[in-house]
């Protein structure tokens, strides 16, 4: 029997896709020390090297920069001598110094998105096989940060949640919305009754919530992160989201559910007797919420149906 909290319903197809994160961003240097980009490494700066073993040109940083540029005259480019000089530094970093005295954090995507690589400071090192050729951003991160803590609370939504991808044995940081927007079409039915996946949208938003305020969940090198893609939490597959779960998405974004002030940890199975964890005023019947909708019920009533004791502010 699966562990999971979550259950896929059968026959759901879905097709995938890279998602890309929006809003460019520049952080100015993080220290008077730095000098400006010469193709130096100094002290203070975060530096990119053309080649694996700090070879090749340098493009040297002294702050966080969320998108490089593909074209010359507009984008950071390596500046040292040595190869690559001249050459937009987007996909073409081998490795790195971070003289800097902030924990750095190489992204594979734009705007801080997708999996990353961090380097302490003062550290020297190459690119491991995912981000060498592949890096698209970079961020000084807080003093003693690490990253991981969600900027969510009970009664506010997390920007962000962190998805362990686990075919790709990569951790991405997911807009929040996009993630429930990638989940509900795997976990509910798209044809189903609007007030049915308004339901699961509010179950499948309420369940990555619960888990971005409470997990510490860490990969076997110690990445951290929230939820699974897999059935392990809920099935996320970017580019899979529908007109019609999103529209339920949107429908009830504003919407929170909680138990005695808390954001509910909302369980959900096909239906009552499918998963054997099933706790009677905990969990959902997907099914069970489709026939209730078919039936004139409102999305507020089937949750109450289900979950005990919750409250829909």
């Amino acid at each position: 029997m699966s562990t999971r909290t979550a259950r896929l319903i059968p026959r759901l197809t879905a097709a995938t896709a890279a998602v890309a994160l929006g809003g460019t961003v520049l952080i100015p240097a993080t220290s008077a020390a730095a000098a400006g980009r010469d193709g130096v490494c100094e002290s203070g700066e975060f530096c990119y090297y053309y080649n694996s073993d700090n070879a090749g040109s340098v493009s040297d940083f002294a702050g966080s920069i969320a998108d490089y540029g593909t074209e010359q005259p507009s984008c950071y480019d390596f500046k040292g001598p040595g190869n690559g000089k001249g050459l937009c530094i987007k996909n073409e970093a081998a490795s790195v110094w971070n003289r800097s005295g902030k924990t750095v954090r190489v992204y594979y995507n734009s705007n801080y998105g997708g999996t990353y690589q961090d380097f302490k400071a003062g550290a020297k090192g190459n690119l491991n096989a995912t981000l060498k050729n592949q890096n698209a951003s970079h961020r000084f991160l807080s003093s003693g940060s690490t990253g991981c803590k969600t900027d969510g609370t009970h009664t506010k939504l997390p920007t962000t949640i962190l998805v362990y991808r686990v075919s790709l044995d990569r951790v991405d940081r997911v807009a929040f919305k996009t993630y429930v927007k990638n989940v509900l079409p795997n976990e509910w039915v798209t044809s189903w009754p609007q007030e049915s996946l308004k339901a699961g949208a509010m179950a499948v938003k309420s369940y990555g919530w619960y888990w971005a305020l409470h997990s510490t969940r860490k990969t076997s090198d110690g990445r951290c992160f929230d939820v699974y893609d897999t059935t392990s939490s809920q099935v996320y597959k970017p580019g899979s989201a529908k007109a019609s779960t999103s529209s339920a998405v949107d429908a009830t974004w504003g919407t929170r559910m909680t138990r005695g002030g808390k954001i509910l940890q909302a369980h959900y199975c096909s239906t009552t007797t499918a998963c054997g964890a099933w706790v009677t005023g905990d969990w959902m019947s997907q099914y069970g919420s489709r026939d209730k909708a078919n039936a004139g019920w409102a999305y507020s009533r089937i949750l109450k149906a289900y979950y005990s004791g919750i409250t829909l502010s």
